[in-house]
């Protein structure tokens, strides 16, 4: 069992950074971590995720501004996001598993919410 706790969500004004983290516990050998979201009336989505070797994949709305990052050592994932766009508002939601197409663990999530 893994559990995955999220920090860093928040109010932001367009063109803003926030930086999300979460920590991992619980874990044996996590390949990948990542992040996706939610945004009322719409499907969940993959933002972001990094695989153990270091591979990662990022949604097309948010390549060039949102970069994710691990500390191995710690079990954390982050992930920076600079020129936050109000259509970057939705829950975040911190997640692990096997590949960019097969994830088992789920944070709680974490609000976003950029303001124009």
């Amino acid at each position: 069992q893994v559990q995955l706790v999220e920090s860093g969500g928040g109010l932001v004004q367009a063109g803003g950074s926030l930086r999300l983290s979460c920590a991992a516990s619980g874990s044996i050998s996590i390949n990948a971590m990542g992040w996706h979201r939610q945004a009322p009336g719409k499907q969940r989505e993959l933002v972001a995720g990094m695989l153990r070797g270091g591979t990662t994949n990022y949604a097309d709305s948010v390549k060039g501004r949102f970069t994710i990052s691990r500390d191995y050592a710690k079990n954390t994932v982050y992930l920076q996001m600079n020129s936050l766009k109000p259509e970057d508002t939705a829950v975040y939601y911190c997640t692990s598993g096997f590949n960019f197409n097969m994830w088992r663990y789920w944070g709680q999530g974490t609000q976003v919410t950029v303001s124009s």
